[in-house]
């Protein structure tokens, strides 16, 4: 995962930050109206350390990083003493983010669905829900294994684009969705190769299948297009494999994958054929890419 990605909160987070050491470090010089922002004025206090004590703290040990989860304790302390301030509401983000930077995904994802929960209508909602996709997102598996977390990062990356379509989260969003996309194409790839080593074709017929009709923007479609032009050789039903290669061709004509698919319709004696009633055909004209 780049972590650039997530610069945008980053740079409002770097600013309290350096407000927040310089509240440690020249608290003496007095504050001026910016550090006035993020440190904050006397409000309600119902532990010994007042909210903004607790707050910047937690800055100065999220700075350190080598304190992500000491930081994470006092933005949670903020929560747990102070629940109905405005320090509270800006201590669970800063819990989420620590958490997130510290490889803690669960926690993150527990405070940011917390705060979205809680503050919809903030304008750092749609980072909490970016921050609970992109914890999902990270966790995805390679493709031997079970791809259970990248449907959950499917699901909550498109619910940061469908929430806050206009944030600029969304843009980021959208590229790992086509990245988990892809993953779990791949996974379908590699499972139909295996049913096509073993000769099991209509095993492998209907992983390909799911290539085609759910992952049709990935980069495993012409791959998917050239092995269904093999398994339906394999089994006689030559139409279906004409229409594969002639889709594949008219898609990707400059594809090695469309050349290994007209080279086995050919050598049975047959040509690229598109058959307009085959699902095959159908899938294409359905995303418009036919």
């Amino acid at each position: 995962m780049d972590r650039a990605s997530l610069g945008r909160l980053g740079r409002k987070l770097r600013l309290a930050t350096c407000l927040a050491l310089a509240a440690v470090t020249v608290a003496a010089c007095g504050t001026g109206p910016l550090l006035d922002k993020f440190t904050a004025k006397d409000e309600e206090t119902f532990s010994d350390e007042p909210a903004d004590k607790l707050y910047n703290e937690g800055l100065f040990l999220m700075n350190k990083q080598s304190d992500l989860k000491a930081a994470t304790k006092k933005f949670d302390e903020v929560d747990r003493e102070h629940p109905y301030s405005e320090w509270a509401r800006k201590s669970l983000l800063m819990s989420a983010y620590a958490s997130y930077q510290a490889g803690d995904y669960d926690t993150c994802i527990g405070s940011a669905s917390r705060y979205v929960t809680l503050h919809p209508g903030s304008p750092d909602a749609a980072y909490a829900q970016y921050l609970i996709a992109v914890s999902n997102y990270d966790q995805i598996a390679d493709v031997s294994r079970d791809q259970a977390r990248t449907e959950k990062a499917m699901r909550s990356l498109e619910e940061v684009i469908r929430k806050y379509p206009t944030s600029e989260y969304a843009g980021e969003a959208k590229k790992k969705l086509q990245g988990a996309r892809d993953q779990l194409a791949g996974k379908e790839m590699a499972v139909g190769r295996y049913y096509m080593e073993r000769r099991d074709y209509t095993g492998a017929i209907n992983r390909f299948k799911t290539v085609v009709t759910r992952f049709q923007t990935t980069r495993h479609v012409e791959e998917a297009l050239a092995r269904l032009t093999e398994a339906y050789m394999a089994i006689g039903i030559i139409a279906e494999a004409q229409t594969a290669a002639a889709v594949l061709g008219h898609n990707f004509p400059d594809s090695h994958w469309y050349k290994d698919a007209y080279g086995l319709v050919t050598s049975g004696g047959s040509q690229p054929s598109e058959n307009k009633s085959s699902w095959i055909s159908k899938a294409f004209r359905k995303v418009g890419l036919g």
